[in-house]
């Protein structure tokens, strides 16, 4: 009989020195068969420490969301390793994920979709009902369980999918594009949720966006891709401050603006090739 994973009944925060980290090593990976495949990604060595915020930034084609699907086990690299806590990924298994478009139940409300995704990851029943309200507090959706996600905006459907991705205990958080195909306002606050909840549960985050202001606000390193085949063309760590911080503040900081400036111009070289 398979050993179900076991019950989680509260918040533990994942240490620095915890599962989480990713490996890729000497990566290639291509589409298409024979004479018409083409190479989408590398080669490329990429590796990211336990606790740590990774945004990948690019042009379109240079293959963040591909690398991405590596990392979660999604696709297999066609050369090279692919490691996430020393293990090949399994899907579902490694990480939780949040795409462009939030991907719920429309048949089930707001409580009943992160309900399922607890249920997958082995929380008994008797203690679902806290971790649900303790999961939509984190997001800010208090309150909110009995609703349908279709009577709520996509601003809110991307908070009960971010709910959702923490559900399990996976110390790895995977988010493409995810705010995306928001307005600006909500864009930001979703970011400040983001950059807060990663913050205080400590998971490892790989996360995708063609915005440097977005990368800079985010990250604590940011990776930007060259054009086709993608490759790495600047690897460059983020000092600013992490902690509770005054967000409108930050992005009008001089620093928040020259790292900014510093992240558009190298996307916009590496998509000239």
């Amino acid at each position: 009989m398979t050993e179900r994973p076991r019950a989680w009944t509260g918040f533990v925060p994942w240490p620095h020195d915890a599962h989480g980290t990713v490996q890729l090593a000497d990566v290639v990976h291509r589409y298409g068969r024979g004479g018409e495949d083409v190479t989408v990604v590398g080669p490329l060595d990429l590796s990211v420490t336990a606790g740590e915020f990774l945004v990948l930034v690019g042009p379109s084609g240079c293959g963040k969301s591909t690398l991405l699907h590596l990392i979660a086990g999604f696709e297999r690299p066609t050369r090279g390793t692919a490691r996430v806590s020393g293990d090949e990924p399994t899907p579902g298994a490694v990480a939780g994920a949040v795409f462009q478009t939030p991907r719920l139940f429309p048949w089930r409300t707001v409580g009943g979709n992160v309900d399922l995704a607890l249920r997958y990851a082995g929380v008994d029943r008797a203690h679902r009902p806290e971790r649900r309200a303790r999961l939509l507090s984190r997001v800010g959706l208090e309150g909110a369980e009995n609703r349908r996600t279709w009577e709520i905006p996509g601003g809110q459907q991307q908070r009960v999918a971010l709910a959702r991705a923490l559900a399990a205990e996976h110390p790895l958080l995977l988010l493409d594009e995810p705010f995306a195909a928001l307005d600006a306002l909500t864009r930001e606050r979703l970011q400040e949720d983001v950059r807060r909840v990663t913050a205080q549960t400590g998971r490892t985050t790989v996360f995708v966006t063609h915005s440097a202001e977005e990368a800079v606000f985010l990250g604590s390193r940011i990776v930007v891709l060259a054009k086709g085949p993608g490759t790495v063309a600047l690897d460059l760590p983020i000092d600013l401050p992490r902690g509770d911080i005054d967000a409108e503040e930050l992005r009008e900081s001089r620093e928040f603006a020259d790292l900014r400036t510093r992240i558009s111009h190298a996307v916009k070289t590496a998509a000239a090739g």
